[in-house]
């Protein structure tokens, strides 16, 4: 990137400045440059055209003697003219004036101009034939955490505070080596004085200009300007909408204003975060060797797009939520790659003694479970999330509440996407965007919780001696790689456009008032955002071990048979593909047995016919929660697959009737992207691939196609079945909710008992024929189901409440009976209650 400097200086350097040898700088600023040349290592960023011949200056943000040589220096370093020439004026304007000024000096009034910037105005009004270029130039000393080498740097870090000279100068000795310095695209003065505005307020316009352009520029690198916590809260308390709740519930509580004030400000309190530059940067010392003791690697991917959609847009994180980790882990990649880090929505329950403040001096803001008994809470915690916006604060939160216990992306929570939406609409200040991130983990150091849980114990509450006494255990242990995928983002303004056109007319900024279409574009937002999520999955050795090995009987394969269904998933990944963010192990699969049993995944038992490879009983619901990680990415082979698994042969027409019928309710449960078209298509390929890869055999003339499978006992037979077993569970639930509504009869069950009964039906069949999945049973996803049926309207409420229905369930009820096994439909028909039997 260097260039000499005798070459590259223009002309009109040369030919001004006869006396000035291009480069020469005073004695004594060589002298300070070399002393502080062995301090500095500079990162730099150049906006400035290659090709540009006019005259430049440099204008920074702050004076100091400090930026001045780090400016000098990088210029070189970018092939610049230097910052120590004269200003490339006449010598009655340019006198005594360097071509590099500093747009605030100590000493300078509020809001005076700087000199040089005045002179450079008037010498363009005098004379039409100069064209000087102005190109601002932002210097941070001491950003980058990996590079730091020691905590006390952190001390010196770079902030929003000016410092003074001895702190300046601490910071270039310890940080010097992490310095960046961005140019940027030069403005052109003769452009501005040719507008015609008289002088002073070209001045002024300019001086605004920049003022504007080196805050965004520190905004993007150090992070915002967070005012003080208390200024923030003052703030907030002085909002129309908290004034409002504060007397409403004065008034429903009968209790004075005084009182109602000191309870909305005791919940502001509790909820705001306290961010602190330090905190983070120091935060990311500590994480980092933790990361690199529990972890065998971070992987990061699109990231780079993610920084180039997200440029003059207000962002909004939502990531996938498996982990504790998760808070902590996006948080430091963004702060390692020079993106400020978020504000992040942690429940309340991470509010501990010293872990709490130390998670809230790092951006975290605690939002309680359960809000909606609670106006006044719900007024103040939606205040602070428009103050967070308006400002414009990057936020994370997890749409989908807590942590998946199952493996899967839950039903997602409209309450902070609603708070986000409609403090857009009251502000609009900037765009948003929501940037879904996929998590991955090869192994979660909650595993053990979740077992309990997901087998029924009651979720245990967090506390610091809880966290204390777990720590040894946890960092003796391995947990694999984690991958972090950034999703395709999604655009608030687009949803709404999709949603509610016109929405810009009808929502005014400022109004209060929620628009009537409001709940149905956040739950086109919240499907659109999990939608993206599980678009940007990774998948990884574990997660295609426990697909393979929990499809079989016992949990256990011959390695052989193992090998060969390992690479017929890899196969399927590749060839029917889900989105071209979905990332896959690079193992082969005998690599991947090899990892496994290296994490503890399987275990090997020798045998003298062939090893046989085996997943441990009591791990088994754990690696349910691994397998639930991929399942939507094999649905289209699934779904024929199961068509097979019990007739051996069907039409294909009727395979594909089949499909389209069952679409809509697997994609509601496993946020699929495609409408019927498209996945009609994802089966043609994936019909297409296990055709090719022998699985399966076509008969019959075209348009009267018969689908068939190899005999029952084959190899062949057994892995069309591996490939079908996940997404039966699925399907099983749906006919357990139709029988359930058959036997019962039209008309004479509530949406809720439907739910209870099936929760118990599932429960009962989950008991008898051991299934490894408590999620099973998991009412959520009844609910889901029961939601979709009243959508396509194949059952819907009437008056009294009650689901009623008529003889069309009956023929999609016959759907799920043709592909479950006679002994399986006659289980459920035999457990599946009445409703005054139910409890």
């Amino acid at each position: 990137m260097s260039k000499p400097l005798s070459d590259t200086s223009p002309s009109f350097l040369r030919s001004r400045h006869a006396s000035a040898t291009p480069g020469e700088k005073p004695l004594w600023a060589r002298l300070l440059g070399a002393l502080v040349a062995p301090w500095l290592k500079i990162d730099i960023l150049c906006r400035v055209p290659e090709d540009s011949k006019r005259a430049v200056c440099y204008v920074f943000e702050q004076d100091g003697l400090s930026n001045l040589l780090i400016l000098d220096e990088a210029a070189r370093e970018a092939g610049l003219p230097p910052a120590f020439l004269p200003m490339p004026l006449d010598e009655q304007a340019g006198a005594g004036h360097r071509a590099a000024f500093a747009l605030h000096n100590r000493g300078q009034r509020r809001r005076a101009y700087p000199v040089e910037l005045i002179a450079l105005v008037q010498a363009h009004r005098r004379d039409p034939s100069l064209d000087v270029e102005l190109i601002p130039v932002s210097m941070f000393v001491g950003r980058a955490p990996t590079r730091s080498k020691g905590w006390f740097s952190v001390l010196f870090a770079e902030t929003w505070g000016l410092g003074g000279r001895m702190r300046r100068l601490m910071a270039l000795l310890l940080n010097g080596r992490d310095t960046h310095v961005r140019f940027a695209v030069p403005v052109s003065l003769r452009t501005l004085v040719d507008e015609g505005q008289a002088p002073e307020r070209t001045v002024r316009k300019l001086a605004r200009t920049l003022r504007s352009h080196f805050r965004g520029t520190r905004t993007a690198v150090v992070g915002p300007d967070l005012s003080t916590r208390r200024v923030v809260i003052d703030q907030l308390m002085a909002s129309p909408s908290v004034r409002d709740a504060i007397a409403d519930h004065a008034r429903r509580s009968s209790m004075t204003a005084d009182r109602a004030t000191k309870q909305a400000l005791s919940f502001a309190l509790e909820i705001a975060a306290d961010y602190s530059h330090p905190a983070v940067r120091s935060l990311s010392f500590i994480l980092k060797p933790v990361w690199n003791r529990l972890y065998r690697g971070i992987s990061v991917r699109n990231l780079d797009a993610f920084k180039d959609a997200s440029r003059g847009y207000e962002v909004i994180y939502v990531p996938s939520h498996r982990s504790h980790m998760d808070y902590l882990l996006l948080s430091y990649i963004l702060y390692t790659h020079s993106i400020v880090p978020p504000h992040i929505a942690a429940g309340v329950n991470l509010n501990l003694p010293l872990v709490g403040r130390v998670l809230r001096k790092c951006g975290a803001f605690y939002l309680r479970r359960n809000i909606k008994g609670s106006p006044l809470y719900s007024a103040v915690f939606s205040e602070y999330m428009a103050q967070l916006i308006s400002r414009g604060y990057s936020i994370e939160y997890f749409i989908e509440g807590g942590r998946s216990r199952t493996g899967r992306l839950q039903q997602p929570k409209a309450g902070t996407l609603s708070m986000t939406v409609r403090a857009f609409l009251r502000e609009r200040s900037r765009p948003v965007m929501f940037q879904p991130v996929y998590i991955g983990y090869e192994k979660i150091m909650e595993g053990g919780s979740y077992i309990d849980e997901l087998s029924g114990a009651a979720k245990k509450n967090e506390s610091i001696w809880k966290l204390i006494t777990s720590l040894p255990g946890v960092l003796r242990s391995r947990y694999g790689q984690v991958v972090v995928n950034f999703g395709q983002p999604v655009y608030l303004a687009d949803v709404l456009d999709a949603s509610a056109p016109g929405w810009e007319a009808e929502a005014s900024p400022g109004a209060r008032e929620k628009p009537a279409w409001l709940t149905r574009a956040i739950d086109d937002l919240a499907m659109r955002i999990n939608i993206n999520v599980n678009a940007a999955a990774d998948v990884n050795p574990v997660n295609l071990l426990a697909t393979a090995l929990l499809s079989a009987p016992r949990h256990a394969m011959a390695e052989s048979d193992l090998l060969a269904h390992l690479a017929l998933l890899k196969t399927l990944l590749s060839q029917v593909v889900y989105d071209q963010r979905v990332t896959v192990t690079g193992m082969t699969p005998e690599q991947m047995v090899g990892y496994g049993l290296e994490l503890g995944v399987l275990e090997r038992v020798k045998h003298e016919l062939g090893d046989v490879l085996r997943i441990r009983e009591a791990d088994a619901v754990l690696l349910s929660w691994y397998r639930n990680n991929s399942l939507h990415l094999f649905v289209a082979a699934g779904v024929i697959a199961n068509c097979l698994m019990q007739t051996q042969r069907m039409p294909l027409s009727r395979i594909r009737t089949i499909a389209r019928h069952i679409y809509a309710f697997v994609k509601a449960e496993l946020f699929l992207p495609w409408d019927e078209a498209g996945f009609m298509a994802q089966m043609d390929s994936a019909h297409a691939l296990l055709l090719r890869e022998g699985l399966l055999v076509v008969t019959g003339e075209p348009g009267q196609e018969v689908v068939e499978t190899l005999s029952g006992d084959s190899d062949g037979a057994a892995l069309l079945r591996g490939v079908g077993q996940p997404l039966r569970q699925a399907l099983e639930r749906y006919y357990i909710t139709m029988a359930v509504l058959v036997k019962n009869g039209s008309g004479t069950l509530s949406t809720g008992q439907l739910e209870t009964i099936c929760h118990y039906a599932a429960q009962r069949l989950s008991l008898l024929h051991a299934k490894a999945a408590p999620e099973f049973f998991d009412k959520s996803l009844f609910r889901v189901f029961i939601h979709k049926l009243r959508d396509s309207g194949l059952v819907r409420l009437n008056d009294a409440g009650c689901l009623v229905f008529d003889d069309t369930l009956a023929l999609w009820a016959r759907d799920a009976r043709e592909l479950l096994g006679r002994e399986l439909r006659h289980a459920i028909e035999r457990i599946v209650p009445e409703a005054g039997k139910a409890t």
